[in-house]
C-alpha cells in the first residue's frame, strides 16, 4: 500500500514537472510573439480596405494578445506532445517509444495546415459571402475585436481538428483504438463533426458545407492511416512473439 502511494506521488510529481515545462515554453512563446505582434497584425489585415476601429483603449491589447497566443500555441504544441511522450515513455516498449516519437513533428505540421486552411481558404470565402449578403443595404464597419473574433472562430478550431489523423494513429499504435472501432463509430463521429462544424461557423449552409466536407475527409483519411498502423503493429507483435 505504501509502495503504491509512493509510486502515485512520483507519477504526480512527474506530471507536474511536464505541465510546468509546457507552461514555461508557452509563456516564453507568448512573450516572443509579442515582440513581432505588430508585424503579424499588419500581415493579417493586409487585404482590408481602411483600418479597423477600436471601441475602447483595451481593444488593441486584446487583439495583440490573441494574435500572440495563437502563434504561441502553434509553437508549443510539439513541446506539449513531447512532454506527454516523456510522461508515458516508461510504460512503453522500446519499439513503441520509437514509433510514437515520430508522431510529434506531425502534430505541429497538421496544426499549421489546419490554421492555414481556416485562414487562407475558409475565412476569406465566408467573409466575402457575408459581405455580399450585406451588399449596399448596410454600411460595413469592422471593429478590431469583432474582426479578430470572427477570424479566430474560423481558424483556430481547425488547427486542433486537423490533428485528428496523427492522434488516431498514435492511439492505434498504443492499441487504444482500432480501424474496426473507427468504422463502427463512423455515424457517431460524423454526427459530432457536423455538430462541431455548425457550432464554429456562421449560421449559413455554405459555411457549414465548407467545414463539414474537409472534416469528413479527415476522418476517412484517419481510418486509412489507422489500418496501416494497425497492420504494422500486429506484424511487429507477431514477429516478437
Amino acid at each position: 500500500m505504501e509502495k503504491d502511494a509512493m509510486q502515485l506521488t512520483d507519477h504526480l510529481a512527474e506530471l507536474r514537472k511536464r505541465i510546468m515545462i509546457t507552461l514555461l515554453i508557452f509563456i516564453l512563446a507568448v512573450i516572443g510573439s509579442l515582440v513581432f505582434v505588430e508585424d503579424l497584425y499588419h500581415y493579417l489585415v493586409r487585404d482590408l480596405d481602411g483600418k479597423l476601429a477600436l471601441l475602447g483603449p483595451g481593444d488593441i491589447l486584446w487583439v495583440y494578445m490573441v494574435i500572440a497566443t495563437v502563434f504561441a500555441v502553434a509553437f508549443t504544441i510539439p513541446v506539449a506532445a513531447y512532454q506527454v511522450w516523456k510522461f508515458i515513455k516508461p510504460a512503453l516498449s522500446k519499439e513503441e517509444q520509437r514509433a510514437t516519437l515520430l508522431f510529434i513533428p506531425g502534430l505541429s505540421i497538421l496544426f499549421i495546415l489546419g490554421i492555414s486552411f481556416g485562414y487562407f481558404v475558409l475565412f476569406p470565402l465566408v467573409l466575402s459571402f457575408l459581405l455580399e449578403i450585406a451588399g449596399n443595404q448596410f454600411e460595413t464597419f469592422f471593429t478590431a475585436e469583432k474582426y479578430f473574433q470572427f477570424m479566430l472562430h474560423l481558424t483556430l478550431p481547425f488547427g486542433f481538428l486537423f490533428e485528428m489523423p496523427a492522434v488516431i494513429m498514435f492511439l492505434t499504435r498504443l492499441g487504444i483504438v482500432s480501424p474496426e472501432k473507427l468504422v463502427k463509430g463512423r455515424k457517431i463521429a460524423y454526427f459530432l463533426l457536423v455538430a462541431i462544424s455548425v457550432f464554429i461557423t456562421p449560421p449559413d449552409l455554405i459555411s457549414d458545407v465548407l467545414v463539414i466536407i474537409p472534416l469528413f475527409i479527415l476522418y476517412e483519411v484517419s481510418i486509412s492511416l489507422s489500418k496501416i498502423v494497425y497492420k504494422k503493429r500486429v506484424s511487429t507483435e507477431a514477429s516478437v512473439a
